[in-house]
């Protein structure tokens, strides 16, 4: 933490604190490992309730709390160490102070988190039903006595998610269930309008349940709960390798090591979507030779036909004009592509297809076979070729404009994106 003191005149002083994450996070982390030991949450056992879902619950409250006391502490430390000597109490300023969003600060490690802990995660065994569980039990046909119907339908192992069940009413029959208990509820009232998905509940053919209109028993056998995978060494090491990391603070940081690159990747493209408008103003409208044009697009799609050409006309013409812009930008600068250029993007394309699946620690010599395969194929090649381009062009073209910096969001971004 940095703390400034400085005196505007011989009767008033401004004293500015500035605090960072690393200040704050231990005893933020400490407090909420405290809750997670007494929180008592339908579904898990006391001490094992997700600490994605203690975050969430109460993440800010206690990042506000801790936050406030670091600065009182460190605040009257400094007055009492400087003697300094105040009249009541110290003022916030109400000109410089800059209102703080605490929630925001750490979604998207949040997310990232559950994300891994969901991908490593497990079904267990439940006492009362909760939230998302899984319930199997065996369905019997009743007739309308509420009796079990001779030569009804007679189901066992039947699995139903009661969080998918369309009808309310259907739905809150399972509030609260336990294993043993029986259940009557309507197949058909809880998924209306879904033959295919009462038949495969009931496990029959979809034309046997046409006119079924039955109430049905289901007594439940069992009750599977998912259980997010704990924040601990096993997740480290499963999500980034034996003895990377070694407590949840240096995984996060992991975490926001390894998105940084995809965040960097997306404001590069929101810039040249920008640069991409700019120019395409400042060259304004190309002439083509439409009729020639609509003629060799309408021959390289016979199976579309001629609705498909006009239908698209205008949106390849844009292309057009931004390819031959863009190459007289990419001439100019002298840019090429090198096989070095196109190995290191094919890698880089592997390696957030891995990332996709939870394998974000995918040996490289991995890495590299993948991307060998993937540079056999042609129609790869032509696609790398482009992206390889459009970095050097971005890196280019960045030391050319003045830039705007802008610190935001990752939901600004996006609604950036959004933007016409």
């Amino acid at each position: 933490m940095k703390i400034s003191f400085e005196c505007a005149d011989k009767i008033n002083g401004l004293l500015t604190m500035t605090i960072e994450k690393a200040d704050y996070q231990d005893a933020v982390e400490k407090q909420l490992k405290n809750y997670r030991k007494k929180a008592q949450v339908p579904g898990f056992r006391p001490g094992m309730v997700p600490m994605g879902m203690i975050k969430k619950q109460y993440g800010t409250a206690v990042k506000v709390d801790e936050v406030n006391k670091l600065l009182s502490e460190k605040l009257y430390e400094y007055v009492r160490e400087n003697k300094i000597q105040m009249l009541g109490e110290p003022l916030p300023n109400q000109e410089k102070q800059v209102p703080q969003d605490f929630e925001k600060d750490d979604k998207m490690l949040d997310d990232q988190v559950q994300m891994y802990q969901s991908q490593a995660g497990e079904f267990v065994k439940a006492e009362v039903f909760s939230g998302n569980d899984t319930i199997t039990g065996d369905f019997r046909e009743l007739d309308e006595n509420g009796n079990t119907k001779e030569g009804g339908i007679v189901t066992e192992g039947g699995m139903v998610m009661p969080a998918y069940i369309k009808a309310e009413d259907q739905k809150k029959l399972f509030d609260g269930a336990k294993p043993g208990d029986i259940i009557t509820f309507n197949p058909k009232k809880a998924y209306p309008d879904n033959d295919a998905e009462v038949a495969a509940l009931l496990k029959v053919k979809k034309e046997d349940v046409a006119n079924l209109n039955s109430d049905f028993s289901y007594q439940i056998t069992e009750i599977r709960h998912f259980q997010p995978a704990e924040v601990n060494q096993a997740l480290f090491d499963r999500v980034f390798g034996e003895g990377t990391v070694n407590d949840e603070k240096a995984f996060r940081e992991k975490i926001a090591e390894s998105i940084a690159p995809q965040l960097q990747q997306n404001s590069d493209y929101k810039f040249m979507l920008d640069v991409r408008e700019h120019l395409e103003k400042k060259v304004g409208k190309l002439e083509f030779p439409e009729a020639l044009l609509k003629r060799v697009m309408l021959q390289n799609n016979q199976d579309k036909g001629a609705e498909y050409v006009e239908k698209n006309f205008e949106g390849s013409i844009k292309e057009l004009a931004w390819h031959l812009i863009k190459e007289q930008i990419v001439a100019a600068n002298n840019i090429k592509v090198e096989e070095a250029d196109l190995k290191a993007v094919a890698k880089e394309a592997v390696r957030a297809q891995f990332a996709q699946y939870g394998m974000s620690n995918v040996p490289d010599d991995v890495l590299e076979n993948y991307a060998n395969e993937q540079l056999k194929k042609r129609e790869n090649v032509d696609n790398y070729v482009d992206r390889a381009v459009d970095m050097k062009l971005t890196e280019v073209l960045k030391n050319v404009v003045k830039l705007n910096q802008k610190e935001v969001t990752f939901e600004e971004f996006n609604k950036l994106m959004q933007q016409k």
